[in-house]
């Protein structure tokens, strides 16, 4: 692997993998909710969506057209913590994603009659998601748990801000943060590294760095007890959500409260690419699906830049409480924290995680995300590092998080109270 540093900031991470003639080209940007203000959530994502709306030399639809015509995919994600697009192409036709990326990192054209379409492709897609009561308790949860960080709203942003941010709000902020200092240039698979390299000097080198952007220097205070919200809404079902503040990617404790996750929620798909295994043995599982109390249970430990949230959730079954689905639920999380898990769990949760991270990063284009997330949350170093740093987790480290992290005093619990 190497890494270099152009001399306009564009971070260049290259990776050659020669098992096949395919590569993949991503774009991260240092840019995602956690860069939002109120009055413009949702900006993130709203920008995301305009750089497919072309530039003078790949007008409006044409990075579908010849990206499929090359026989290759793309896309793009917004998160918490970024922003990244990607290519995968065959290897004799990857020049392409260099110029698509080189060329919307500053050519986006941000059309006011194409920028009204999007605001109604985004409005429409938040009142998508508000159609779930899952997403609706979730949204109410994260903003009760955050009071001071940006990570209180989701991605989606506020649909008053939504309507109400304009042409010039969303140009200042891609020329503020689509820039290359703000970016990291991520190519996996089959090419030669210094004429890779060289290329992407001669198409990225020229573009000047942006200004200096503002820090996130929001840091949440403690919370001091616990909080509830209950949320009102259609349907027949209701919903549980439990969650804790918890560390960013970096800290010491990440690993034991992944190991931890594991065993009371199962196993995780480790990209958003798909995997993932049954998380039929876990304890949550056996505790509430298996006796009947909840038609699902799941849980989440991200890695972020900055503290976020372990979360738990559970769809109850008809005729079932959330008084009862709640105690059954903390009692599991009690008896974790009260009781040293066995070996056999501990050796299963790590064995299940390892797959996991290897069903993760077999393909070029995981290994791009892999690469350029790491690079983001951490380092690529940390990600180099995953495997043994998960086998050095030990059970009374497991416990230690446990009773630290899943303390009345730090949850929020959400309830989801159907009205018919």
């Amino acid at each position: 692997m190497k890494k270099v540093t152009l001399g306009n900031g564009l971070q260049v991470v290259l990776k050659e993998m020669h098992h096949a003639p395919v590569a993949s080209f991503w774009i991260w940007y240092r840019v995602g909710s956690r860069n939002e203000v109120p009055g413009i959530t949702g900006i993130s994502h709203w920008v995301e969506h305009m750089l497919f709306k072309g530039t003078p030399s790949f007008p409006q639809g044409e990075f579908d057209k010849v990206v499929a015509r090359e026989g290759g995919v793309f896309n793009g994600m917004t998160w918490l913590d970024w922003t990244t697009y990607f290519e995968t192409l065959p290897s004799d036709r990857f020049d392409l994603a260099l110029r698509i990326e080189a060329d919307r990192m500053v050519n986006s054209l941000f059309d006011a009659q194409e920028l009204e379409k999007e605001r109604t492709v985004v409005i429409s897609e938040r009142e998508g998601a508000e159609n779930f009561p899952e997403w609706l308790l979730e949204e109410e949860v994260q903003a009760a748990a955050y009071r001071l960080h940006p990570y209180r709203h989701q991605v989606l942003g506020w649909k008053q801000d939504l309507q109400h941010m304009t042409r010039d709000d969303l140009w200042q902020y891609y020329r503020a943060y689509y820039a290359p200092n703000n970016a990291i240039a991520v190519a996996t698979g089959d090419f030669q590294s210094d004429a890779l390299l060289a290329r992407i000097e001669e198409l990225f080198g020229a573009i000047p760095p942006g200004p200096e952007l503002p820090v996130v220097r929001a840091s949440e205070p403690p919370q001091r007890g616990e909080r509830r919200v209950v949320v009102e809404g259609e349907g027949q079902t209701a919903y549980l959500q439990m969650v804790f503040h918890a560390v960013p990617a970096t800290h010491p404790d990440y690993f034991p409260l992944v190991v931890l996750d594991t065993v009371l929620g199962g196993a995780k798909p480790m990209s958003f690419f798909g995997g993932g295994t049954s998380n039929r043995s876990s304890r949550l599982y056996k505790a509430l699906v298996d006796t009947e109390l909840a038609a699902d249970v799941d849980s989440s430990m991200p890695s972020t830049l900055d503290p976020f949230l372990f979360s738990f959730s559970a769809t109850l079954r008809p005729g079932r409480t959330l008084e009862e689905v709640e105690a059954a639920l903390w009692a599991e999380l009690e008896r974790v924290a009260q009781e040293p898990i066995t070996p056999e769990e501990l050796a299963k949760a790590i064995k299940q995680t390892r797959a996991q991270f290897a069903y993760s990063s077999e393909s070029v284009s995981n290994q791009g995300f892999w690469l350029g997330f790491s690079e983001i949350v951490a380092s690529t170093e940390w990600f180099d590092s995953y495997l043994d740093n998960l086998a050095a987790v030990t059970a009374e480290d497991v416990q230690r998080v446990a009773k630290e992290y899943l303390a009345k005093s730090r949850r929020t619990v959400g309830w989801y109270v159907p009205q018919g």
